[in-house]
């Protein structure tokens, strides 16, 4: 499919946004755009990146924006004042959410493959991703994450892959309620639980997706997901860690410090041995889930199995950034309750103390999440354990700040684990040095922004 359409995107250097540039620029269409990191000169490199594409970018102040023919590409969050916006009712460009303009992608696509979940979309959709390129299927995928599989010195920032083949794989997210728009032919559900709303309304929007997939495939380990798959006899593909009556089970369960081994078994008696580089049970329930929509695609278990375990992971997924002076650096995208959970419950199979940096995703899911937040730290951190928490993430706009990372870590220590809260993520990375030993572990946790990457490299230097 070919787009010759003219495209603006508002904040194209965002999780979201820059994959969806990649794969629009590449099928033909005129792309440029602007970002606020951009003007603050933070994460350059990936801005170099897009001008290599041929992506011309711009201020954000509406400079870009002059054109009738351009469509902004906005997050539906972006305020009505910000220039860009402003610009483009000036010029009577049209303006399409980015949520907009993936659903019509996607639901254009001879195969639409959608992950969704609460958490390992983006892993998941990674696996899907590498296993299909394996089998030479040829498939475009759709990323929150870099796949470092397809990271190459002309693409360093391998949020998407744009293939030839019927597949387009994709996350899909929920938080914004534009999971409604999706209408996949293979749907990925891994699993349900409190992040950005609140339980009602995600049963309902879960739902919804499954609906009228062709196949869905469902975590019978999530108490959530397994009622839904509970609704659907037909038309499912389950898989499970714990029980056996399920399409998929892993068996033989193996963890490493950064990987784990294991033995698929499917309903019908076929196994396969999977060795994955990436550690973890949550990511052995990933992994199935990828075998099993891989499985509805006409890919054998045998050929899943082998090309799972050439798959390098996706970056800020536990990844291990390096060691000094006997202390190990690990960079997580851990940002919601259900994600900590699972990262801290890996590194915890392993000895050493841990000494966590999380930096909260913004105000509104601190405040949102407050009483889990502290009840997912007090209950994961072992007592030796200290947590250090800067400020959330705040990148402009108007917000409810009521809520602060000194409640959460005050109900921490209330409840017998150790927290600080300090003014900067500077002062948590001096902190950090001074209190670091040989044998511990610093893990920098946090979501939707880039420069954590860079903050936990720079710690490893100072070590």
């Amino acid at each position: 499919m070919t787009d010759k359409k003219d495209y603006f995107f508002c904040g194209i250097g965002g999780s979201g946004m820059l994959p969806l540039a990649m794969i629009v620029n590449a099928r033909g269409a005129h792309v440029e755009g602007s970002d606020r990191a951009l003007d603050q000169g933070r994460t350059g490199a990936k801005f170099d990146y897009l001008r290599s594409l041929g992506i011309a970018l711009h201020s954000q102040d509406g400079s870009g924006v002059t054109r009738p023919s351009q469509i902004l590409v906005a997050s539906a969050a972006v305020e009505d004042t910000v220039p860009d916006v402003v610009a483009a009712k000036e010029a009577g460009a049209a303006r399409l959410s980015r949520a907009q303009l993936l659903a019509q992608l996607f639901n254009e696509s001879e195969r639409p493959i959608g992950v969704a979940g609460t958490s390992g979309k983006s892993t998941t959709t990674g696996m899907i991703g590498w296993i299909l390129h394996h089998a030479g299927k040829s498939p475009t995928v759709m990323n929150g994450a870099v796949m470092k599989n397809f990271v190459k010195p002309d693409a360093l920032f391998a949020s998407a892959l744009v293939g030839e083949g019927e597949a387009f794989v994709s996350e899909v997210d929920e938080s914004d309620g534009s999971i409604a728009m999706f209408h996949p032919k293979v749907a990925v559900l891994n699993n349900i639980s409190l992040d950005h709303k609140s339980m009602e309304e995600l049963r309902s929007l879960f739902g919804g997706f499954i609906a009228d997939a062709e196949v869905a495939v469902l975590n019978l380990d999530n108490e959530e997901t397994a009622r839904l798959a509970a609704a659907r006899p037909e038309k499912r593909l389950t898989y499970s860690l714990i029980d056996p009556r399920a399409n998929l089970f892993a068996e033989h369960i193996k963890p490493e410090p950064f990987g784990v081994s294991f033995e698929v078994a499917r309903s019908d008696g076929a196994r396969a041995p999977v060795s994955l580089k990436m550690p973890g049970r949550h990511n052995v329930s990933n992994a199935l889930a990828a075998i099993a929509a891989c499985g509805a695609c006409g890919v054998s278990l045998d050929d899943a199995a082998t090309a799972l375990g050439g798959f390098e992971g996706v970056r800020r997924r536990l990844e291990y950034v390096g060691e000094a002076g006997g202390v190990s650096v690990i960079d997580d995208f851990g940002h919601n309750p259900d994600k900590i959970t699972a990262s801290l419950k890996t590194l915890h199979e392993f000895p050493g103390r841990l000494l966590v940096m999380f930096q909260p995703h913004g105000f509104g899911p601190l405040r949102l999440m407050k009483d889990e937040f502290i009840s997912t730290f007090a209950e994961q951190l072992s007592e030796q354990d200290i947590l250090l928490m800067p400020e959330p993430v705040y990148f402009g706009g108007t917000v409810d700040r009521s809520v602060s990372s000194k409640d959460i870590a005050a109900g921490i220590n209330a409840a017998g684990r150790k927290a600080e809260a300090l003014a900067t993520r500077d002062d948590c990375g001096a902190a950090l040095l001074k209190l670091a030993e040989s044998g511990d572990r610093i893990v920098i946790m946090g979501a939707r922004d880039d420069t954590l990457s860079v903050f936990a490299a720079d710690l490893l230097k100072q070590l």
